[in-house]
């Protein structure tokens, strides 16, 4: 087996501050803030002169981590943020909650989105997809007991 465990998925932001907010209203917790530049960090990521800020956030479990990048230099590029769920490419990342509800009026402060409605599935769930910072499409489920 190559891989061992997923180490963190990386989201390109252009208000690192809110979306920190809003992730972290989420319930996600705030793992630490980095300045990122030089030649090792150019060869790694392959561009020249790049100049970012970074935050790691992980979900209260520790099993999951989100890197955020804000880039100073070179300048980011829109990588279609407004794009529909059936867009190619990473679309969404999805979060179990423990009351969907309460979970939606914290994030409705910093911009969220509905993106269609909340829905019951085969009374095991609920679940809706919203729209955070950057139009990153998150999805929101809360287990039944």
């Amino acid at each position: 087996m190559a891989v061992k465990s997923m180490h963190h998925l990386g989201i390109t932001v252009t208000d690192l501050a809110a979306a920190v907010a809003f992730f972290t209203d989420l319930g996600l917790e705030l793992e630490g803030k980095a300045h990122m530049e030089g030649d090792f960090v150019d060869s790694v990521i392959g561009l020249d002169g790049s100049n970012s800020e970074i935050a790691m956030m992980r979900t209260p479990d520790g099993h999951h981590r989100i890197e955020f990048s804000q880039f100073q230099t070179p300048t980011s590029i829109d990588g279609s943020s407004r794009a529909p769920i059936h867009a190619l490419g990473l679309r969404h990342v999805a979060f179990v909650v423990e009351d969907l509800d309460d979970t939606l009026a914290r994030l409705k402060p910093h911009g969220a989105e509905l993106v269609g409605t909340a829905e019951t599935y085969e009374n095991m769930l609920r679940v809706v997809y919203v729209r955070g910072p950057e139009g990153i499409i998150v999805e929101l489920c809360e287990y039944f007991s």
